[in-house]
């Protein structure tokens, strides 16, 4: 059994940061979070003045690469992703542990740019499922006396190391299932909004093709007929191109990842704004970010809502508002549209998507609350906690 120290104090401090460790990264489903809990773990454990973590691509670079004990000022100056070569190849293809006490002198060490920090003893393992090698953990400058020519990584440190990147390899691997079943559902919801597409465009073209074969045998014998449905066929138009608009919205990527919810969301709104006659308004107020899952949840309801209120409701105003709610945030949509009843929740929830809107705030830990009446509007209100 592996028994480690704490910098302050014995063997029950050390298990206990690695306890810790290993239950951070449990917490995480986005590969991105898991890759720098890892890192940020490895460091401070190991009480290193650097980590990374490299996640290997098929063209001898790094597809993620994720950093502690760097600045972003020193990151940016250090340039692009390192290739796969030298000690760094040596880890990901043979997938041996490299404890060297000075990296600089081992005749694999191929240099760095000159913004990189300089490093001297150093520890790596790659992180592997099985045969496969998901990547490499390093870290560099242990704090502590190092003895006349070696490293500060000890054996033990090794092992330790090693304990970690096995966990890290579960981690992972989940987050990266995660993700996949993730995708797996946004391309259901895709199909599903073209399904929608399909029908509702197909609707208005159908009445837009008979209204125009009336219009036609009306012109010579009754003019003043034929212009009336000359006038809905514009109007049919008009609908028709909103509907594509719409749907054209709601079939693109959010940029959840590259923007966050509160620019995600007021992106979104504009574009609504823009091709609807009702007046879309989105209104935010110190929202903090949130777990990947929550922000999702919460701009999938967000887009539900909306559409009930869009395509359904006949609504001349909505609103949309995301304020912050203790350390995590509330969603409201309020519309003035026509309104239905609540208590009819089998015909209506699941036509307007409430039994959906639930389940997804009910999947992040949050709740969901309607208020609508016939003729009086609809206000959704969606709750979830902080990360």
């Amino acid at each position: 059994m592996l028994m480690t120290k704490g910098r302050g104090g014995g063997t029950g401090a050390g298990l206990s940061r690695v306890s810790g460790a290993l239950l951070a990264m449990s917490r995480h489903l986005e590969v991105r979070d898991v890759l720098k809990t890892i890192v940020v773990s490895a460091r401070e454990l190991l009480d290193a003045e650097y980590a990374a973590l490299g996640v290997p691509d098929d063209h001898g670079g790094f597809a993620q690469f994720v950093v502690d004990g760097v600045s972003e000022e020193q990151w940016k100056a250090i340039g692009p992703l390192p290739r796969q070569h030298g000690i760094l190849a040596a880890m990901l293809k043979d997938a041996t542990p490299q404890r060297l006490a000075d990296v600089r002198r081992d005749p694999r060490f191929g240099g760095w740019p000159s913004a990189h920090p300089d490093m001297s003893d150093f520890l790596g393992l790659p992180i592997a499922d099985g045969d496969e090698v998901l990547g490499a953990v390093f870290l560099a400058n242990k704090r502590c006396p190092k003895p006349q020519g070696g490293c500060g990584f000890t054996a033990q440190d090794e092992e330790l190391l090693a304990i970690l990147a096995q966990h890290a390899a579960i981690a992972l691997t989940n987050a990266r299932l995660y993700e996949r079943s993730r995708e797996l559902t946004i391309a259901g919801e895709r199909a599903r909004l073209a399904h929608e597409l399909h029908d509702a465009v197909s609707q208005k073209l159908f009445s837009l093709r008979l209204t125009a074969q009336a219009a036609t045998a009306l012109v010579d014998r009754d003019p003043a007929r034929a212009k009336d449905e000359l006038q809905q066929i514009a109007l049919l138009a008009a609908e028709a191109a909103d509907e594509l608009r719409s749907a054209v919205v709601e079939l693109r990527p959010a940029a959840l990842d590259e923007d966050g919810l509160v620019a995600t969301l007021r992106t979104q709104v504009q574009v609504l704004d823009r091709a609807h006659s009702a007046r879309v308004t989105f209104v935010s107020h110190g929202v903090r970010a949130l777990p990947a899952a929550q922000e999702e949840a919460l701009l999938r309801v967000a887009q539900e809502a909306l559409h009930n209120a869009l395509r359904h409701a006949d609504a001349r105003q909505v609103d949309v508002t995301l304020t912050r709610h203790g350390q995590g945030a509330r969603l409201r949509v309020v519309d003035d549209g026509r309104g239905f009843d609540p208590s009819a929740v089998r015909r209506a929830g699941r036509h307007l998507g409430l039994v959906s809107m639930r389940d997804r705030a009910g999947g992040v830990g949050g709740g969901l609350t309607v208020e609508s009446a016939p003729g009086k509007g609809t206000a959704i209100e969606m709750e979830v906690p902080g990360g």
